[in-house]
């Protein structure tokens, strides 16, 4: 499964030189000998809430422009998972596509599931904070650019920003007419297609329209007929935008989109059994010796169930139930802008949103109990819905004072309802010697129908003052420049558990949390190339409460301070780049997740209590980012990111045991390398990417020492761009892609929990995937 190391290293290496042999045959006409390459383009951010170079811009930030993007074929959010920003870290939560766990710096909100429980990294669309993370694995619809940053960043992006924000910047309408359209198809029944019009403006009104559609048939099969494989998606978007500019000093920005995405949890496989080396009894056998409630022997595996740890199965062993989980997104913003100076514009931003998901989770069969031997139900079903709309309101100030101050301030507020419930009935039988199954009466899994495991509401308001200031003086040639900031917030957070297995209860919490915090950097400009900074930064993330707790247990917030030293530099005539950053950072009373999984008659109760860890929590790391003109097709990069985390042993609600915790899906090192090649050709353009991505192994859950496997990804894309076809008539391109293209495989999710009922049962990552696509542009 796993490739040498010293392979990995030369397939690292040789990426970097992948791209050189296409200059033979592809350069036209060889540049003059004495002609060096043109200087790096320049990387325009919205971090400080205004429009900055990003060289000039006192914060680690990574950026994957519209070509990066397309280069890499990603389609959603889920697609950043192959690590092309080292730093960023993304995983489904359980195996479900329905929610995404999002992480910068070790900062990981593992439980994705709970309607009181916040991100520790906000998700920004055009400046519009998305409160949960279901329905973060939509179709993509036209990003011009996304921006990590990384490091506390409650200054200007708010509370529950303490490991960074990912902000999503889309285009806007021109007032001219344009229109893109893509079409493609690939491996595993794949297609996808996009149309993204830009309307002539009428009056003083620009419109534009996106839709997009991606689809993705199973990656492993699911042999009961008429049900669905595991695995698959079909995400389709539709967005509508249209700016109105009455005057030069006034714009309007009103944009409506909605998304639903389908999909299929990714199938989570048997890795070994009987891992514990306990006595191995027959599958029949009635009853499975303990000892102080230790079992000390295991049934036999059913004749039917494979184990396979080594590589993703492409027809599962056991044909089970299972049907689309179904994420609904929607919602509406209006952006307000209006410039009363050329020193001062004053911006308001009003949003609703609203997410809906129904799951349905069947992935494991018998990999996990129930599997209570003979006669006996199995087959986890796991069915959830949650409902969250939220309303927000901010508005700012983005200002100069003279030529030595610039100011950001503004007012925020959030409001957020969300609910949720869940079931867990078992969907399959098997016979008394285990070598046949049967399926069950499908009315337990229908709603209204179901036995509820949890069902609880929760509701946030979230009220803020905030503001910075940049001040140059007038000393050092003007390099020196001080920023001091802070952010006042006040939230407030209720909730109730209304059930638990079934049974109505009343369990409540009501908290709220005031908090300042400030910030300051000190950054210097060495000359015209080079720039130095320090950063000093607090953030928290707030408190609530676990609904898959019986009891409602509720946690208390988090807080944060983190300090940063970095560089921004550009060398040799701007064709070569170095951003570099090293932190470390203290986080008090961190979140931990501690899960049970209880077996009770013929179904499984997943109970999660989060804990605030005593003492410490320490975060380091380096995070170093290069790029090179090294001709002029010719770009080379190179990212790395190395994170080290240290937690306080924390007391085990269910065993009373202090232990050692961990963060989930954090690796220690992370690195991508990438190679682009672009010159003219038989009249159009040549154009061929390829990145390369490492990371190590990590643990999956927090108070597990268990770790995944270590990952290395290989993407690739060639294409031919810029073909004309007549006068007046479109601008084609061809291109082939490549995901995975070495098909390497390996464990992204290890659950160790029933090993001593059958053994480790874990998930694979997504195979090679390729196909061919067809761009037209006008």
């Amino acid at each position: 499964m796993h490739r040498q190391n010293k392979l990995r290293l030369q397939l690292l290496l040789g990426t970097a030189l992948l791209a050189a042999p296409f200059s033979a045959f592809a350069q036209t006409a060889p540049a003059p000998a004495d002609a060096a390459p043109a200087g790096l383009d320049d990387i325009v951010v919205t971090a400080t809430k205004r429009e900055t170079n990003l060289q000039d811009t006192p914060i680690s930030i990574s950026v994957l422009n519209s070509e990066a993007l397309e280069n890499r074929h990603v389609q959603s959010l889920m697609d950043l998972a192959d690590g092309a920003v080292p730093g960023l870290r993304i995983a489904t939560f359980e195996a479900r596509q329905s929610a995404l766990t999002i992480g910068i710096r070790g900062i990981v909100p593992n439980d994705a599931n709970q309607p009181a429980r916040e991100q520790g990294v906000g998700v920004y669309v055009d400046g519009v904070y998305l409160g949960r993370q279901h329905g973060l694995g939509a179709a993509l619809l036209d990003v011009e650019r996304i921006e990590v940053l990384k490091g506390p960043q409650g200054t200007l992006f708010g509370r529950n920003t303490e490991g960074g924000a990912l902000s999503l910047v889309t285009r806007k309408p021109t007032g001219e007419f344009g229109m893109r359209a893509v079409a493609g198809v690939g491996n595993l029944n794949s297609y996808n297609s996009e149309l993204h019009v830009d309307f002539p403006a009428i009056d003083d009104f620009a419109v534009k329209v996106d839709g997009v559609i991606s689809a993705q048939g199973p990656v492993t099969k699911n042999p009961l007929p008429g049900e669905e494989g595991f695995g698959a998606y079909d995400r389709r978007g539709l967005r509508a935008q249209v700016r109105w500019t009455p005057t030069d000093n006034f714009t309007a920005d009103l944009a409506a989109d909605i998304s639903k995405d389908k999909n299929t949890p990714f199938y989570s496989q048997l890795l070994n059994y009987n891992p514990n080396g306990l006595t191995v009894v027959p599958f029949n056998s009635t009853t499975i010796r303990s000892v102080n409630g230790v079992p000390v022997e295991i049934r036999a595996l059913s004749p039917l169930v494979q184990v396979n740890g080594d590589s993703i199965m492409d027809v599962a062993d056991i044909g089970v139930p299972q049907q689309w989980s179904v994420d609904d997104t929607k919602g509406v913003d209006l952006h307000l802008s209006y410039r009363p100076s050329d020193d001062l514009e004053l911006r308001s931003i009003t949003a609703y949103r609203e997410v809906a998901v129904e799951q349905y989770d069947n992935i494991a069969g018998a990999h996990r109990p129930p599997i209570v031997g003979p006669n006996s139900n199995f087959s986890r079903y796991s069915l959830a819905g949650l409902w969250q709309h939220q309303f927000s309101q901010e508005f700012q100030a983005v200002g100069s004072l003279g030529d030595r101050i610039d100011y950001v301030g503004g007012l925020y507020y959030f409001k957020e309802t969300a609910s949720d419930d869940a079931s867990t009935p078992s969907t399959n039988r098997w016979n008394a010697d285990g070598t046949g199954y049967t399926i069950l009466d499908p009315t337990p899994t229908i709603r209204g129908f179901r036995s509820i495991d949890r069902e609880s509401r929760a509701e946030s308001e979230s009220k803020a003052i905030y503001g910075q200031a940049t001040w140059t003086p007038a000393v050092l040639n003007d390099g020196l420049h001080i920023t001091a900031g802070g952010r006042f917030t006040q939230d407030d957070k209720s909730g109730v558990l209304s059930k638990v297995s079934n049974a109505v209860t009343n369990f409540t919490f009501d908290t709220k949390t005031e908090r300042f915090n400030p910030m300051v950097t000190v950054a210097y400009d060495v000359n015209h190339d080079v720039n130095v900074y320090a950063k000093y930064a607090e953030g928290y993330r707030a408190g609530g409460a676990s609904s898959r707790s019986l009891t409602y247990r509720s946690f208390g917030p988090e807080d944060i301070v983190s300090y940063e030293m970095g560089l921004k530099s550009d060398w040799l005539d701007n064709r070569l780049r170095v951003n570099a950053a090293a932190f470390y950072s203290e986080r008090e009373n961190s979140q931990i997740d501690f899960s049970l999984v209880t077996v009770i008659g013929a179904s499984t109760r997943n109970t999660l209590e989060t804990i605030n860890a005593p003492g410490t929590t320490k975060l380091k790391g380096v995070e170093l980012e290069g790029m090179a003109r090294v001709t002029d097709a010719l770009t080379l990069s190179a990212s790395y990111a190395y994170t080290n985390t240290e937690v306080p042993p924390t007391r085990n609600p269910f065993s009373g045991v202090v232990q050692q915790v961990f963060i989930a899906y954090t690796p220690k090192n992370a690195f991508s390398v990438a190679a682009d090649y672009d010159t003219p050709l038989f009249g159009a353009n040549f154009k061929a990417h390829i990145d390369a991505n490492y990371a190590d192994a990590t643990q999956a859950f927090d108070q597990f020492e268990l770790k995944n496997d270590s990952s290395f990804i290989v993407n690739g894309r060639v294409a031919l761009t810029d073909i004309t076809t007549r006068d007046g008539g479109p601008l084609l391109e061809v291109a082939l892609w490549s995901r995975n293209l070495l098909d390497e495989q390996y464990v992204y999710r290890r659950d160790p929990s029933n090993r001593g009922v059958i053994g480790d049962y874990g998930n694979f990552n997504t195979p090679r995937t390729f196909g061919i696509e067809l761009r037209a542009t006008y």
